[in-house]
């Protein structure tokens, strides 16, 4: 385990080991969010107005922490939800977050703008995986990334549907971070500081959008900031009907990132999806908007047993997830959560990440006094 790891108990230690290990620009561009960062403060924040109400005496040796997710058995109630650009913050990038997601046997979800091929993480491991589409002006591009997947084997198509424009990142204006990285001066001097990630970064194999490259320089030869490459690549008048017919040319197992509101979780469910992700963006896109973890348990009422629901952004701890469950949650996902895990030590990372959360979920199911997750329910909460 690299030094360092060991000493990290809980998400705050591993983001601080990321911040000193990483250049400021690739750290920030991990930690920051839109505008004032009200949104993304508030993910974390909103599972404070809820308070846990534990059982016992319950019999608790033997617990089981599993889930079903879109017919898959995952080892965890948590899945690695789908980033970007991941061998910018460590040169295992999806590599790493693979083979840890395999290890805890969980999902781990790919991204358009991954930097590994689908077809090398399809033979890499055997759990459950993810796709995420952004779905582009270029129809043959989209076409493309479906012929990918399907070949690559992917179990399940995700459409992240709240990226119809870029989000309003300051923090990346301030340190002109983009993909690939700008050399400039200043961010000269950020990359010397961080001899280890310079050295990694540009003597392995070259950056590059696997996915993509063969289609726009954008992100892998031409330097640009990925909100604007939400602004200017994807397609603006995207609506239910492309939808439809996207699920329709996958003919799997579908799910939709980013719905916020009853409504629209309403329409997925008409729409036949298998699944949805309640969804802010990690608060990347809209600043002001409601945490996912304050809009689930109208969503559940609305939309509850007739779709999954996966509560995504904002979880750091096991007690995140319990809280999450109890309301109705079929399991959750993050993206941060792992994300500094990886900047601050690769694929052992991230296992250090889900390891620590594995040990939080089954200590926290056994202080609630439950022996499976099914257990959890909204009785066991009480709103501040």
């Amino acid at each position: 385990m690299p030094r360092g790891l060991k000493h990290c108990h809980n998400f705050a230690d591993l983001r601080d080991l990321a911040r000193r290990r990483l250049p400021g620009p690739i750290f920030h561009y991990i930690d920051g969010a839109a505008e004032d960062e009200t949104t993304y403060r508030r993910n974390t924040a909103a599972f404070e107005q809820y308070d846990l109400v534990p059982n016992v005496l319950a019999g608790v040796a033997d617990i089981d922490m599993s889930v079903e997710v879109m017919g898959f058995k995952l080892g965890l109630p948590i899945f690695c939800s789908p980033t970007a650009l991941q061998r910018l913050f460590h040169h295992e990038g999806e590599r790493g977050v693979a083979l840890a997601a395999e290890k805890y046997q969980t999902l781990f979800g790919v991204s358009s703008l991954g930097t590994v091929s689908l077809q090398e993480i399809g033979e890499l491991i055997d759990t459950p995986k993810m796709f995420q589409f952004y779905f582009h002006k270029d129809r043959a591009l989209n076409a493309a990334m479906l012929a990918m997947a399907k070949a690559a084997r992917f179990d399940i198509l995700t459409l992240t549907v709240d990226t119809i424009t870029g989000g309003n990142r300051e923090r990346d204006l301030r340190t002109g971070f983009t993909s690939p990285p700008r050399l400039t001066p200043g961010s000269f001097f950020e990359f010397m500081r961080k001899p280890s990630w310079a050295l990694n970064y540009f003597l392995r194999e070259k950056f590059e959008l696997a996915q993509l490259k063969d289609h726009v320089g954008e992100g892998s030869n031409i330097a640009i900031s990925v909100g604007d490459y939400f602004s200017s690549m994807l397609d603006q008048s995207m609506d239910w009907d492309d939808v439809a017919a996207l699920q329709q040319s996958w003919g799997g197992k579908f799910c939709l990132k980013g719905i916020m509101s009853p409504a629209d979780a309403r329409r997925a469910v008409e729409l036949g999806a298998d699944a949805i992700m309640i969804s802010n963006h990690g608060g990347r896109q809209l600043d002001g908007s409601r945490s996912p973890f304050d809009q689930l348990e109208e969503i559940v009422q609305a939309v509850g047993g007739q779709i999954e629901i996966i509560l995504d952004g904002g979880i750091q701890r096991g007690t995140h997830i319990l809280k999450a469950m109890a309301l109705g949650a079929t399991a959750c996902s993050g993206g941060r959560m792992y994300l500094y895990a990886l900047g601050a030590g690769g694929g052992a990372g991230v296992e250090k990440a889900l390891g620590n959360l594995s040990a939080e979920i089954e200590r926290d199911m056994k202080l609630m006094g439950i022996k499976r997750l099914n257990e959890l329910t909204p009785d066991m909460l009480r709103r501040r």
